[in-house]
């Protein structure tokens, strides 16, 4: 859930694509607005570090970065990214450092809140980290709110705040219908809750693809069993057999395990 897809994108465009920024709404070139041969610089190597990060090449990631920020000390992006590296890397100090530096530098950024949000969750700051995700979700800009929607929603998860959590990976779907891991676990949740009805009908949008993932059959199989659909239970526990023999589910179902 993080800003690389927009970096990736970035790189795609036509450079009048990055030119246009240099004109107002009235159309008329703005010199001061224009980017410097040092902010294109280090959007290239920021661009650069996004793709070695996604590779998992992150010392590479990281002297990109260097050289971005050797060319232009203020780019927020490439602070952005450096927090990304080294929370991939588990240098938690350096990573709050630096997407605070982001922040600071850009203070509107939604991907910005939503990435640091995502930081702070994964070091069981859920209290610090739904502030930022709401940020990201609360600004009309923002390219993807559902995003920041799910991540809110598992933060109330790890909190124990089911309800809240619903609510959040509804509010989620209904920007962005397509997101199968929100589905399941809204689906599963749905199910904690005994809303089997509810549950099938949601998980049913993974498993009619017919590419379910072992957790997806194995939930849905369990809700077979609760609503007595015999038919469903015996599809579920064919493909799970069959397509994932040793998955950890397919041992739970042998065991006749229903947890």
């Amino acid at each position: 859930m993080t800003r690389l897809w927009i970096v990736l994108f970035m790189c795609l465009l036509p450079v009048s694509a990055f030119a246009a920024d240099a004109y107002g709404d009235s159309g008329q070139f703005n010199p001061s607005d224009s980017p410097t041969a040092n902010d294109t610089r280090a959007r290239i190597h920021t661009e650069l570090a996004a793709g070695f990060y996604q590779r998992g090449q992150y010392a590479i990631a990281l002297d990109e970065l260097n050289k971005a920020l050797s060319a232009s000390t203020n780019y927020a992006m490439a602070y952005d990214m450096l927090g990304l590296v080294y929370m991939a890397l588990g240098e938690d100090a350096k990573a709050d450092t630096d997407f605070n530096r982001a922040l600071q530098l850009a203070p509107n950024d939604p991907d910005f809140h939503n990435n640091y949000g995502w930081f702070l969750y994964n070091i069981n700051q859920c209290d610090a980290a739904l502030p930022q995700f709401a940020s990201a979700y609360a600004n009309p800009l923002y390219a993807t709110p559902e995003l920041a929607l799910s991540n809110s929603a598992l933060c109330y998860l790890k909190q124990g705040k089911d309800d809240m959590a619903i609510q959040y990976f509804e509010k989620s779907l209904r920007y962005q219908e397509n997101q199968p891991e929100t589905i399941y676990q809204l689906a599963l949740l749905y199910y904690k809750q005994q809303r089997y009805a509810d549950a099938r009908d949601l998980l049913g949008r993974l498993i009619q693809g017919n590419a379910a993932s072992a957790k997806v059959l194995w939930l849905g199989l369990r809700i077979a069993r609760k609503m007595n659909d015999h038919d469903a239970e015996a599809s579920d526990s064919l493909q799970l057999r069959n397509r994932y023999p040793s998955a950890k589910e397919t041992q739970l179902l042998l065991q006749g395990n229903d947890n």
